[in-house]
């Protein structure tokens, strides 16, 4: 009995000799390593334009597929009998309405059928138009030029208070940020608020409208930080770029005109 309480002793000894050696070999290892920094970095500068030549394998390898892109980008959707610019008006501009006329037209319907609600307007911004639509054809590259972000329409419940503010906003930028024609604003010719409605009624102070933007603007893109606090966030899974292409496909001629949705009364 003695005998294999010494044995079992000694087996405990060696394995504790055993991890104390392995444990001073690895620290001794470790310490004698260099420790490296990085203590200065070199960089050059390619340039890369039109005087860049080309690698005629990898132009081979990907032609058939620029020639697929390009034959679907080309595809015509609509027709255009004017260019469309957002240069063209003071507060409201043609490409402007059509854009927030179509982002309310395809996405209302998702809206009412996925949460029952109604949207009450849309607001977009100026400098997300990045392209006019040119006279002629529409082509899948038109919608894609003029919007080329990834930018998707987020519905936002909001208060009179925040309307208000957000009026405020558009009053001191005094830009064509794209309404749809379900509000209509009037401005005197100092950009004071002279007339306020949304679908024909005045503002309702007790009352929560859904205004649809996109989610750069909903997180305070082009300082429109009126979104927030809100009486919540509804998304309904679509992009600008294919709200466009979407209304394009089911309207043969474009036809967006300058109203009287936003404007500003000036003195003769």
């Amino acid at each position: 009995m003695r005998f294999q309480k010494n044995c079992k002793a000694e087996l405990i000894s060696k394995a504790v000799m055993k991890q104390f050696v392995l444990c001073f070999i690895c620290l001794a290892v470790f310490s004698c390593q260099k420790q490296y920094y990085v203590n200065k970095i070199e960089g050059e500068r390619l340039e890369i334009n039109r005087d860049l030549e080309s690698d005629s394998t990898v132009d081979a390898f990907i032609a058939p597929y620029r020639k697929h892109l390009n034959a679907s980008l080309d595809s015509i959707i609509s027709f255009a009998p004017a260019t469309y610019s957002k240069k063209d008006g003071d507060l409201n501009t043609a490409i402007g309405n059509l854009m927030a006329d179509a982002v309310y037209q395809e996405c209302n319907p998702i809206f009412k059928k996925r949460y029952n609600k109604t949207i009450d307007f849309v607001l977009l911004n100026h400098g997300g138009i990045r392209a006019e639509i040119p006279k002629g054809p529409v082509t899948l590259r038109t919608a894609y030029e003029v919007m080329p972000f990834e930018n998707a329409v987020v519905i936002v419940g909001l208060k009179a208070d925040a309307i208000l503010k957000m009026v405020e906003y558009l009053s001191e930028v005094k830009r064509a940020h794209p309404l749809s024609k379900q509000i209509n604003i009037t401005f005197n010719s100092s950009y004071e608020l002279e007339q306020l409605t949304i679908k024909g009624a005045p503002l309702d102070m007790d009352k929560t409208y859904y205004v649809a933007t996109n989610d750069y603007l909903y997180n305070g893109g082009d300082k429109m930080v009126f979104f927030k606090p809100n009486e919540g966030v509804f998304d309904v899974d679509y992009k600008i770029r294919n709200v466009l292409i979407d209304h394009f496909k089911k309207i043969d001629t474009l036809r967006p005109k300058i109203d009287d949705r936003f404007i500003r009364k000036v003195l003769k």
